[in-house]
């Protein structure tokens, strides 16, 4: 009888343990890594003086009462036309001032819209409106 020798088996690789090893790895590196900044900028910031005041723009209030009247920096109007709030508002408006409409929660619409227009004819393009925390009102 003749034997023949078997070719030995060749060896398998399995590749799928190798990756998931190869990944926990990875992933402790990742999380366990300080990262320096090798290219950061050396700046020396400048000082500044903290009690220095900040140039604020000028800020012109008006007031709306629940009937329409108005009042601008608290000087009453007697008139209620767009003219007469746009000639107070000429008095007063600078370069770069902001306007405050300050009206009553009852206040007729219109009287805040005449308010808007007056200052649009006088060129204060920067408006914001006065409100109230709802904790306050009570």
């Amino acid at each position: 009888m003749k034997f023949r020798p078997h070719p030995p088996e060749e060896p398998e690789i399995n590749l799928i343990p190798f990756i998931d090893v190869l990944l926990v790895i990875l992933i402790f590196l990742m999380l366990t890594t300080t990262y320096s900044k090798f290219t950061e900028l050396q700046v020396q910031l400048p000082v500044a003086d903290a009690d220095a005041s900040r140039d604020r723009p000028k800020e012109i209030i008006i007031a709306v009462s629940t009937d329409g009247r108005y009042a601008v920096n608290q000087q009453a109007l007697q008139e209620r036309s767009v003219e007469a709030v746009a000639s107070a508002l000429r008095a007063l408006a600078q370069e770069g001032s902001v306007l405050i409409i300050s009206a009553d929660a009852t206040a007729p619409v219109q009287a805040v819209v005449t308010a808007m227009d007056a200052a649009r004819r006088e060129g204060l393009t920067h408006i914001t409106f006065a409100a109230q925390s709802d904790g306050a009102a009570r």
